[in-house]
Parts: structure tokens; C-alpha cells; sequence
């Protein structure tokens, strides 16, 4: 046991220690002895600050003058007077010197005395006019004067013309080099050097962890691409029998279906190296950085071969040169490269290129020949049993109750991406949270998915009365239609909850299973359904409102799809009126049309012909079931929500009745 007092670190008697400034910023973690001194970081830029400003007033102490000024009537009667003896002339001032060693020192005098503190001088200075007049005045008191010119401060000049500009000059060129992503040459970011170095962010072999069991809802992709995670693990028995692996896979699907994640779990499969760049990343402002990047990253993958490199939006550099209005010489630089690259390695390198789009049909078609991306992986959007999966893979990491049915929330999702139903998943976790559970239920993955399709509820809206009646007939309007027009999907609720933008309620219509087909009587029910909100406005109302907009907008873009690019029209049956090339999947129409203007003038009235024609069909659908319309409207105004299955009971009752009423 030692008696030292100096033991015991924590001691709040060691605060007195002048050494405690150190000790404050040391790791509390690190031990006493060999722990060291730390400092707070300054930004280098604030130490350059304090420098400069450190010199600026040196140099002004150093130089400048804190004489007081007196009139020069005055200074012109102490020469009169014969009290000043010597003046010095400048373009400013005017300095007078009396010469009397009993005079104290001022502060101009305080670097003079160290050198001979005799030679004590009284100065006054003034702003003056040298005229022949003072002249005669100085010469006739036999004042010795003399006139000194302007001396610039070489200090001064030397931080203003050159280190300054310097300075500035060097922080502007970091901020552009790094803006333009030249961040390589050993951390020199910003080096002009690394402009042409490639952007893409490589994994180590064995670091990617993602595998195949962490994508679902894609099993025919992933069938595809088994063969490329077998031949980069067994190169030698496709060389054996003459075979070779495609170059290239380009994965093609809309955004969220699971492109880049397949790409990942493919490198992790095989256990190589993963690079991946997007395509933006070629494309700079410098002619030839672009295709100076391509050549980059296929010299790092050949040294790290075999290796996977995947290109994700590879529609930013590769789109086609056919019928090019604006050609940009860098794009084409990038492009022509690729092409060159991806002709330069053989098959038996190991290297594989995976690219991922969402429009395929802009790409050049050089890029799609056989030898480069010679096969091509459709990545869709899943099926009720694929959903099924993508919610049981991210609900993994969630605490779902026992009571959750994942199966019905994929019927009710028909259509969505796995970046959709992950974050429905999350959504629901966080309304859990948000409602104080500890696991998430059934209920909060439903208010999931009707945030995700109609938005956010926005209970805190106040609504007038008369326009709370007006939406609550509105969306009654929408479901009953659905519920008596044939091929229509089931209704899943009806709110006159207000939600997202705009929408001041809705009827939600869930799919009971996945359709890849729409028959022509199929689209005019879905037609019907959105005409049938304003049309029981009309009949409760005898008039409209602007609540049904959007239904207006949705109809008339099916009738117009029906017209030209189904061909579901009696004058140009089985005629496509449209151009393609509008994105994968893409619904637009094209602004630029490929048929005459009497053409556009019957799409336009056919599309009214048959929008007035559904209108008047369901305001007598509507009409006959007035009753229960009325009925329907009331119990949303009381309960703001009526349920799928309150609803369907409804109906049913309604069914009963008028089957008794028949017989």
C-alpha cells in the first residue's frame, strides 16, 4: 500500500494540479501511465485565420502612430513661435519635432528609447496644405523641414498581392476538385490527378454477406443467375466442354424490385470481389474523365479477377446514339469505351459484368448484342407468394405478434416492389412504437399499407358539415358501384378520413388475387367505379363539386390507353395509336404523335362518347339504389369509417331483402 498522494487520479484535491488542463482531455479509458495528452482538433483553416489576424496587428502596433492631431493654425503658430525646430513632410501629415529631454515618452517613442534614452522629442502632427506660404514661413524660423515620400509596407503587400490570392486560389480549386469527386491519389481529395480514377466502391472477397436466401420474390431471376455464381466457382468444367459464361447480365425491371441486391447476393454466392459504380459516376465535365474511369475500373477488376462489376442505371451512359437530337461528346466517349472494354476481356478472365436499368428499350443497341450483354434478366415485381416471402424476410429483424397474418397482407398489396412491402414493414414498426406496443399487430401493418397507397391521416382537419356530406355520398358512390359492377375488386374500406394531399377521403379496393390481364369489360368497370363518386353527388346534390377530379383524370387516361394502345375502339380496332419508349412499364403518353389531326379529333370525341355513355349508366345503377346509398352515406358521417366487412354485410342484407321483396 503506497502513501503517495499523487495514486489516487480521480482525487478531486488534484484539481489545483496546473497540469490539469492535459489531463482533461485524456482517454478516460487509457490507463494513467501511458495515456497522453489530447487536444481539441482545430480546423486548419481557423489556425490560418488566427495567423493572418495574429500578423495584421502586429504590424499595426509595429507602425502605426497615436499621436493626437492638433489644428494647423496651431502647428502653424509653434513654428511662428519658434517651438518646433524640425518638420517632416509627408502626403498626410505634417510632423513637428521640439526638441526637450525633460519631455516624457509617448508611445512612438517607446522602440527609441531602448536604443538612446536621451533623445526624448515632443512631436505634433497635423493635417496640413503645403503651400509657398508655409514654405516661407519654415524658411524665414530657420525650421529645418524635410519631405519624406510614402513608403508601402512590403509586409503588407507581400500577404495582399501574393499569399492572399494564393490562398484563395488553392481553396477554390479543393472545393471544385472535390465537387468533380477527384478523391483518390492516397487521400489527396481534391487532386487533379484522380479526376480519371474510378468511382466505384469495391468489397474485398468475402466481405459481401448477402446471399441468395436474403432475396425472394425473384425465383426465376435467380434461377438465371446460378449458372454465373457456378462458373465463377467452377470456371473449368464450362472451358472443359468448349462453353462460355455471357459477358454481360443486365438486369432489367422497374425501380425497388431487388436489381442491385440480386447483383450483391451473386458476389456473395461466388465469394469474389464486388465493384460497384453507378453510371452517373462516368459522366463529368471534362471531356475523356468518363471514358478515363471505364478504363480504371476494368484494369482493377482484371487485377482482382475473377471479380463481379455491376453497373447500376447503366441507361445514364448507354443510351442510344440512333436519332440522337443533342450529342454529348463525353456520353459517347464513356459508351464507346465500355463497348471497347467489354470486347477486350475474354470469357475465361473470370470477370463478369451485371448492369441494372429500368429502361431498356432507350439503350444503344451495341450494348445489347451477343458478346456483351447477351442476356438479358427480367427483375418483376412479385406475386402474392413472392410478397409473401419479402415480408417474412424483412420481418425477421421485427417483433411481430403470433396473431399477424403476413399471407393477407400480401393479397392486399397486389403490385407492389420489395422496397415497398420493406417499408411497409418498417412503417408498421414505427406505429407500434408511436402507439406505445412492444410488438407489432395486425393493425398496424394494415394502417401500413394505407399509408403507403392513400397517405398519411390527417385527423386534425376540420371540414364543414355540408362538405363533410358531400364526401361522404362521393366515396359511398365509388363503393357501391364497385360492389355491383362485375370484375371490380373488392372493397376494402371506405373513410371520409382526410389523407395525403388532397384527398379528403377514399375507398380502398384490395385485389383478392394477382391479374396480368385486363379484359375490355374489365377496364369500363374500373371506369364506371371512378365516375360513380361525382355521379351520386349529382343525385344527392343536384349538383357537382371538384372533389372528383382525380377520378375524372384516371378514367379518362384508361378510355384514352383503351383508344390507342389496346386498339379497342370501332374505327381503328386493333390499331396502335402510340410510340414506345416513354420507360419501363411507363404509362405517359408521348407528346408526339404518330397519327393526323381528324385522328386526334376522334380519340378526342370517342373518349367523350364513352366517359358520357358510363356516366349515364351508373347514375341509373345509382339511382335504383338510392336507399341504400343514403343509408351507407349516413353511417360514414357517424362512424368517418365503414369496414370491408360491415360493408359486404351491408350489401348482403340489401340482397335479401330485395330478393323477398321480388317473390
Amino acid at each position: 500500500m503506497s502513501n503517495s498522494p499523487n495514486n489516487n487520479k480521480n482525487d478531486p484535491g488534484n484539481q489545483n494540479d496546473p497540469f490539469n488542463f492535459f489531463k482533461m482531455g485524456q482517454d478516460p479509458g487509457s490507463s494513467g501511465r501511458g495515456g497522453k495528452p489530447q487536444f481539441p482538433k482545430i480546423p486548419l483553416w481557423a489556425i490560418l485565420l488566427a495567423v493572418f489576424a495574429g500578423m495584421v496587428i502586429f504590424n499595426y502596433i509595429m507602425i502605426s502612430r497615436t499621436d493626437s492631431l492638433i489644428p494647423f493654425s496651431e502647428f502653424r503658430e509653434r513654428v511662428l513661435a519658434g517651438e518646433i525646430k524640425r518638420v517632416q513632410i509627408t502626403s498626410t501629415y505634417f510632423t513637428g519635432y521640439v526638441e526637450d529631454a525633460s519631455a516624457p515618452a509617448g508611445p512612438t517613442q517607446v522602440f527609441n528609447l531602448l536604443q538612446n534614452p536621451a533623445s526624448r522629442t515632443k512631436t505634433y502632427r497635423t493635417v496640413g496644405l503645403l503651400t509657398e506660404d508655409f514654405i516661407a514661413v519654415l524658411n524665414e524660423n530657420s525650421v529645418v523641414y524635410s519631405v519624406q515620400a510614402e513608403e508601402r509596407n512590403v509586409f503588407l503587400d507581400f500577404i495582399f498581392q501574393w499569399i492572399l490570392p494564393f490562398a484563395i486560389f488553392f481553396f477554390m480549386w479543393r472545393f471544385l476538385m472535390k465537387r468533380m469527386g477527384g478523391g483518390g491519389m492516397g487521400g489527396l481529395g481534391g487532386s487533379i490527378f484522380s479526376a480519371g480514377q474510378a468511382r466505384s466502391a469495391a468489397v474485398e472477397e468475402g466481405k459481401v454477406t448477402t446471399r441468395f436466401s436474403d432475396v425472394a420474390g425473384v425465383d426465376e431471376a435467380k434461377e438465371e443467375l446460378i449458372e454465373v455464381v457456378d462458373f465463377l466457382k467452377f470456371p473449368k468444367k464450362y472451358t472443359d466442354i468448349g462453353g462460355k459464361i455471357p459477358r454481360g447480365v443486365l438486369l432489367v425491371g422497374p425501380p425497388g424490385t431487388g436489381k442491385t441486391l440480386l447483383a450483391r447476393a451473386v458476389a456473395g454466392e461466388a465469394s469474389v470481389p464486388f465493384f460497384r459504380i453507378s453510371g452517373s459516376d462516368f459522366v463529368e465535365m471534362f471531356v475523356g474523365v468518363g471514358a478515363s474511369r471505364v478504363r480504371d475500373l476494368f484494369k482493377q477488376a482484371r487485377e482482382k479477377a475473377p471479380c463481379i462489376v455491376f453497373i447500376d442505371e447503366l441507361d445514364a451512359i448507354g443510351k442510344s446514339r440512333i436519332n440522337s437530337m443533342s450529342s454529348n461528346d463525353e456520353r459517347e466517349q464513356t459508351l464507346n469505351q465500355l463497348l471497347v472494354e467489354m470486347d477486350g476481356f475474354d470469357g475465361s478472365s473470370g470477370l463478369i459484368l451485371l448492369a441494372a436499368t429500368n429502361r431498356p428499350d432507350v439503350l444503344d443497341p451495341a450494348l445489347l448484342r451477343p458478346g456483351r450483354f447477351d442476356r438479358q434478366v427480367v427483375v418483376d415485381r412479385p406475386d402474392v407468394k413472392g410478397r409473401e416471402q419479402i415480408l417474412t424476410i424483412h420481418a425477421k429483424n421485427v417483433k411481430i405478434a403470433r396473431s399477424v397474418d403476413l399471407g393477407a397482407i400480401a393479397r392486399t398489396t397486389s403490385g407492389s416492389s420489395g422496397a415497398d412491402l420493406a417499408n411497409i414493414i418498417n412503417e408498421a414498426a414505427l406505429l407500434a412504437v408511436r402507439a406505445g406496443r412492444k410488438e407489432v399487430i395486425m393493425d398496424d401493418l394494415q394502417e401500413a399499407v394505407e399509408k403507403a397507397i392513400a397517405g398519411l391521416q390527417k385527423k386534425s382537419r376540420v371540414i364543414k358539415e355540408d362538405e363533410r356530406k358531400i364526401v361522404a355520398f362521393h366515396e359511398t358512390g365509388h363503393a357501391l358501384t364497385a360492389a355491383f359492377t362485375s370484375g371490380a375488386d373488392k372493397v376494402h374500406k371506405v373513410s371520409i378520413i382526410p389523407r395525403g394531399i388532397g384527398a379528403l377521403g377514399y375507398t380502398l379496393q384490395m385485389p383478392e388475387e394477382d391479374r396480368y390481364l385486363r379484359t375490355q369489360g374489365d377496364l369500363l368497370g374500373e371506369v364506371d367505379v371512378l365516375l360513380g363518386g361525382r355521379a351520386a353527388e349529382e343525385l344527392a346534390f343536384s349538383q357537382i363539386s371538384t372533389g372528383a377530379s382525380n377520378d375524372l383524370s384516371r378514367a379518362t387516361d384508361i378510355v384514352r390507353r383503351m383508344i390507342t394502345d389496346y386498339g379497342m375502339s370501332d374505327r381503328f380496332r386493333n390499331v396502335a395509336l402510340t410510340q414506345h419508349g416513354a420507360g419501363y412499364g411507363a404509362a405517359d403518353p408521348k407528346l408526339v404523335r404518330d397519327y393526323a389531326e381528324n385522328t386526334q379529333q376522334y380519340i378526342d370525341e370517342e373518349i367523350a362518347r364513352i366517359i358520357g355513355e358510363r356516366y349515364d349508366s351508373v347514375k341509373k345503377l345509382l339511382s335504383g339504389k338510392k336507399p341504400l346509398m343514403e343509408y351507407i352515406a349516413n353511417r360514414l358521417l357517424e362512424k368517418e369509417i365503414v369496414e370491408g366487412k360491415e360493408f359486404a354485410e351491408i350489401i348482403a342484407a340489401e340482397a335479401d331483402l330485395s330478393s323477398v321483396e321480388n317473390n
